[in-house]
């Protein structure tokens, strides 16, 4: 890992932009949550009306795994992800500068009965995610339980966002680890730590294998079953969504029974079966901005290859 430097070393002017948009970012975590949350709405229809790229993407994901919607009613779903996604903006805002506090106010939690029973067996937990808007006020609001947890993150291509989302999650967890540390984390886990992991997007290296996701093939690494098994951890899916009314519910699932198995394809199937139906519950709130079906081998066709018509 390389030496980490403080935020107010990044204060020379190619910074200046990132840093104004920032301070804008911590006024609206000052406003009122569903003001906040209205703000973050109409950043989304911003981004919508102007990021045909990404809006492409987003389409492509939505038809790929919702064939049976009509035109219509994928792209309104691809229009409400982009909501999604402004509100996510705000909300790493407030996970970074609100109170314990006032988060815990805005939760709803389910299953923590599942992490209690884990943590009294004196085993490592790995807290099996997926990526959702919410990430970054779940991390928050599962602190406020009293859960303490280490979280895998990875490295953005800016050193100051880097940073700045590092130590930002620092106020959510324990350590921060990098994705590549899979040391780190198998010592923590045989330490009895517990460890937030999403394996869920697209990875080419070696240790990934293709799986489907609703039915789409796609590239997923195998390395919870390592982790699991090197760690000696018990595993316990936990997914996050924004409610209409503007709360949070914080699911924790009942322990993955007999994993690791010998099959890592089967491993990657259970793990999907609870992910999938989730998805279904609050789709325009998973992150379908990621290009999730690329990096497949040779012979699987490249599902991003004409945009343009998506767009």
């Amino acid at each position: 890992m390389s030496q980490r430097k403080p935020l107010y070393s990044y204060w020379t002017p190619r910074y200046w932009p990132t840093w104004f948009g920032l301070g804008v970012l911590r006024l609206l975590c000052m406003l009122p949550h569903p003001v906040r949350l209205a703000v973050g709405r109409s950043i989304g229809r911003v981004a919508h009306r102007f990021a045909g790229k990404r809006r492409a993407i987003v389409r492509r994901n939505i038809e790929l795994c919702f064939p049976d919607l009509s035109v219509d009613e994928r792209n309104d779903l691809a229009k409400r992800h982009f909501l999604a996604l402004g509100m996510s903006l705000i909300e790493m805002g407030a996970a970074r500068w609100s109170s314990d506090a006032a988060l815990s106010k805005l939760c709803d939690i389910e299953g923590l009965e599942h992490v209690s029973d884990a943590q009294a067996q004196g085993q490592g937990i790995i807290l099996l995610g997926a990526h959702f808007t919410t990430l970054e006020i779940s991390g928050r609001a599962v602190r406020s339980t009293g859960v303490s947890f280490d979280a895998v993150f990875r490295r953005n291509r800016s050193e100051f966002i880097t940073e700045f989302l590092r130590s930002g999650r620092e106020r959510s967890v324990d350590n921060v680890i990098e994705k590549r540390d899979i040391k780190t984390m198998v010592r923590k886990l045989r330490d009895g730590h517990a460890i937030w992991y999403a394996p869920d997007q697209s990875f080419k290296r070696k240790g990934a294998v293709v799986v489907p996701f609703f039915g789409v093939p796609t590239m997923h690494i195998t390395a919870t079953s390592t982790l699991a098994r090197l760690g000696k951890a018990i595993v316990i899916p936990f997914f996050s969504a924004r409610t209409t009314d503007g709360r949070y519910l914080l699911k924790f699932f009942p322990k993955f029974e007999s994993f690791p198995t010998d099959d890592l394809v089967a491993d990657l199937g259970q793990y999907m079966n609870v992910l999938e139906p989730f998805i279904r519950e609050y789709p325009e709130q998973y992150f379908w901005i990621h290009r999730k079906f690329k990096d497949l081998p040779e012979g699987y066709p490249d599902y991003y290859a004409d945009l343009d018509a998506a767009k």
